[in-house]
């Protein structure tokens, strides 16, 4: 087969891929679909104090190969392989409900995010929710309510006991991105083999086949990668932000409380 034909086949069917990407990729739609959501992160989490968990978020660096030209070194991410980000939000499933993507991989997170609509049009999550991040985003209470981990090194008790329950929730996005990675193994396993202005159109298709396999019931096991723990910086925000601190500063003193009443978990 003509290799022009296989590009035309590629970018035809990519195309009708992402054309429905609003359809597939949505925000929880009803106030049953965001409770469901938010039981089921309360769950993952193992405590209560995260009911008002309504999605994680983390980036994803897709491989892709040098591009030529003076900007080609602005796709160099800080493990020194060319990249583009993708940015997004699952659920307590690991189904995505808000993707972003396209920006280089020399830009960090905190970045990506301030310029990410779910940032800019802070339509979601609802009064009184939030999202759960690592600790390379900034903790919000405005624009984008998020919640990330007390810094290290955690001090007290209390802060660990919350580190811990805000690990085990948040990780579903880590899973979500290892289980899209497992089963696209030709596409995020190596530097993809288009040029990298089609690279967001490709990481678009597959996060919709994603949560297409979720919704027939074809799951599949994620396979174990190493955790990125170097420090990040959380950087300036363009919009005026309010800081989530005392938000988990009370949502940690709710774990405590908690616990306090029916310890049942070691804290290493």
């Amino acid at each position: 087969m003509p290799r022009s034909t296989v590009h035309r086949i590629v970018h035809r069917v990519t195309a009708e891929v992402v054309a429905v990407r609003h359809k597939v990729i949505c925000l929880p739609k009803t106030t049953e679909d965001l409770a469901a959501v938010t039981h089921g992160f309360a769950g993952l989490a193992r405590h209560a104090a995260f009911g008002k968990a309504a999605g994680a978020i983390d980036g994803c660096h897709v491989r892709i190969k040098p591009p030529s030209g003076p900007d080609g070194h602005c796709y160099k991410n800080r493990k020194l392989f060319y990249s583009i980000i993708l940015q997004a939000v699952c659920d307590h499933q690991g189904r995505f409900i808000d993707t972003y993507v396209g920006w280089p991989g020399s830009v960090h997170d905190s970045r990506v995010l301030r310029h990410s609509p779910l940032y800019r049009r802070a339509i979601y999550p609802p009064p009184g929710h939030f999202i759960l991040a690592d600790g390379g985003y900034p903790c919000l209470q405005r624009p984008l309510p998020l919640i990330t981990p007390y810094k290290r090194p955690v001090q007290g008790v209390g802060a660990q006991r919350f580190n811990s329950h805000h690990s085990r929730a948040r990780s579903i996005i880590e899973r979500a991105f290892g289980m899209m990675k497992t089963r696209f193994r030709s596409i995020f396993l190596q530097a993809l083999e288009v040029h990298h202005t089609f690279v967001p159109q490709v990481i678009t298709a597959c996060t919709v086949l994603h949560n297409i396999c979720l919704g027939a019931g074809d799951i599949m096991a994620p396979e174990d990668e190493l955790q990125d723990d170097m420090p990040e910086d959380e950087g300036e925000n363009e919009l005026e932000a309010v800081s989530g601190a005392p938000w988990r500063d009370l949502l940690s003193a709710e774990v405590s409380a908690l616990e306090e009443v029916n310890p049942d978990h070691d804290y290493l």
